[in-house]
């Protein structure tokens, strides 16, 4: 029988895993696994330890219930492992931008856990640095700091209200930072207030800021903002906001990359955001790791063009109807149409056709 961990944080989402941790297990039960849980603690990278255990353990499914936090931990677990067991996520987090980009519900636990009952999955890209794994974004400069000085009674209490309000604060101090920014199709030498490079379409709760974004094409999507002057950046917010127009503002390098260098160009700390976590100072480079993890999604709600291993598959699946239904026409041509191209291959006083 398969067998699968869930490995659950207890504080995420107002303690409500806690309350919901038997259905989620007789979903998985139902799904045909023989489930069993794990509570995270207090120590660090707890989730991340449990997660590299099981696998080597040999667990078929991992399903990491709580925030995008737990997610990040769960997937450094599993990444390095040659033989990777498949991911489920159940979101109890603030954001819940993996979620949102595998349509997986947010509120409501049960409902989360049942998507694995519809046996749909993406083979999903994830991001690689020199020590670290990352599932949704890699981000340096002034505009990226914002997120390790809102507390997390803020994040919990008003969500991203609180990375924009911190935002509206911080945009004032924003100073142009020098980096070389080396990636697929060229580099960029230069001052930036930031750099972004996304996995996914959702970040923070906006759907935006890489609007072309495919969950499995090996590439991530670069976004550098040159600009630090503070009005430009607000209209560069609201053309990301008004349908993700600022991707081709002039005053951004929009691209898409399987790998990104970055070098720092001053004696100022260069900062990296990975998932929204402190992840070390540049320099730094970060590589695609193409369909690295298979993870449970909700398809049917998933746009067609964001996943291209979806598309394929639906290609596939159309060409094999197609050949067998000229396989079977072919079949009956040959055994129902004789030489003198009359049906049935007898007298026409025995063959009566309308």
């Amino acid at each position: 029988m398969k067998k699968a961990r869930v490995i659950y944080n207890p504080t995420s989402g107002k303690e409500l895993l806690k309350q919901h941790l038997a259905e989620i297990l007789e979903v998985l039960e139902k799904a045909g696994y023989e489930a069993s849980a794990f509570r995270t603690t207090p120590e660090p990278r707890s989730a991340q330890m449990e997660a590299h255990r099981a696998g080597l353990a040999g667990f078929d499914l991992i399903v990491a219930a709580g925030g995008d936090g737990t997610i990040n931990e769960v997937v450094n677990g599993i990444a390095p492992l040659e033989k990777r067991p498949m991911m489920a996520i159940i979101p109890a987090g603030t954001t819940n931008d993996y979620a949102r980009a595998l349509q997986v519900p947010r509120n409501n636990v049960k409902a989360a856990a049942e998507v694995i009952l519809k046996q749909q999955t993406v083979k999903m890209d994830i991001g690689k640095t020199d020590k670290d794994y990352f599932i949704n974004i890699a981000a340096g400069g002034n505009l990226t700091e914002l997120t390790y000085d809102v507390p997390s009674e803020l994040k919990s209490m008003f969500g991203y209200l609180a990375y924009l309000a911190k935002g509206a604060e911080m945009l004032p101090r924003v100073k142009p930072i020098p980096m070389k920014l080396v990636y697929d199709d060229g580099e960029y030498d230069g001052n930036a207030s930031m750099f972004f490079l996304g996995l996914t379409n959702s970040v923070g709760g906006f759907e935006h800021i890489a609007p072309d974004a495919k969950l499995d094409d090996g590439k991530f999507s670069l976004l550098i903002i040159k600009t630090a002057n503070i009005f430009e950046i607000v209209h560069l917010a609201a053309l990301m906001l008004n349908g993700g127009k600022h991707v081709n503002d002039k005053r951004i390098i929009y691209t898409k990359t399987s790998k990104l260098e970055v070098i720092p160009k001053s004696d100022k700390a260069l900062m990296i955001n990975l998932d929204g976590e402190y992840g070390g100072d540049a320099p730094m480079t970060f590589t695609n790791l193409h369909q690295h993890i298979e993870m449970f999604a909700n398809l049917d709600a998933i746009p067609n063009e964001a996943v291209i291993g979806y598309e394929d598959e639906k290609e596939s699946h159309y060409d094999a109807v197609t050949k067998g239904f000229i396989k079977e026409v072919e079949k009956l041509s040959q055994e129902d149409i004789d030489g003198d191209g009359k049906i049935g291959g007898g007298d026409d006083k025995d063959n009566k056709h309308c």
